[in-house]
């Protein structure tokens, strides 16, 4: 069995896509229809019964959680130079950005996007403030930097462009931000993230070059 990505677009899926893209892998997508009331086909539950995308498979290993499958992608593909040296501070920096984009920035979307899973009032205005102030400070971290964490592009700054797009939807959107809009810009130039965009057919974003 090759390499399989399933898939829906726009969502958490479409960091993997990038990475698989900017990897330069041989790779098959597969999209994942929910029906009206949001179920997706029971064929799709055999292979995540979570029900969730994105899951990757690659050969007998199958992998789910977006953050998960990209760090196993830039493992086992070093040659990308997605993921700094191991035993670098730089490679440290990855991960610290990583799992805070996955943990805390995304968590804070889910309540943004879905308010009624926490069932309480003014779920989805108060995740509008924390996101606002989690942008922020991503914002003065870019400042004066290219690249979320280290140097070059890697795994992180692919979650990033993920996010800042979900964050379209914010008011001000989450790219309304000077050193964010610079560094969208910089991913949506990396032939991988463009890829992935026109792959998962996606509307043009503000900093299409």
């Amino acid at each position: 069995m090759g390499t399989r990505l399933y898939y829906r677009p726009g969502t958490a899926s479409m960091a993997p896509h990038a990475a698989l893209a900017e990897i330069g892998l041989d790779y098959e997508l597969v999209l994942v229809e929910t029906g009206a009331d949001g179920h997706v086909p029971e064929s799709y539950r055999r292979v995540n019964p979570a029900g969730l995308v994105p899951t990757l498979i690659d050969g007998d290993l199958v992998l789910t959680e977006s953050a998960a499958i990209l760090l196993h992608l830039a493992e086992r593909h070093p040659e990308a130079n997605l993921l700094p040296p191991p035993g670098t501070d730089e490679r440290s920096e990855v991960y610290r950005w990583l799992i805070h984009l996955t943990n805390t920035v995304q968590t804070g979307f889910l309540r943004y996007f879905y308010p009624e899973r926490y069932g309480t009032a003014g779920v989805s205005q108060t995740a509008a403030a924390e996101l606002a102030t989690l942008f922020d400070r991503i914002e003065l971290r870019l400042t004066d930097r290219e690249w979320i964490a280290g140097d070059t592009r890697t795994v992180a700054d692919l979650f990033l462009v993920m996010l800042v797009r979900w964050g379209r939807r914010l008011d001000p959107p989450a790219w309304d931000r000077p050193a964010i809009r610079a560094h969208a810009e910089r991913c949506y130039a990396l032939p991988g993230v463009r890829r992935m965009w026109d792959e998962q057919q996606l509307d043009p974003p503000p900093f299409a070059a």
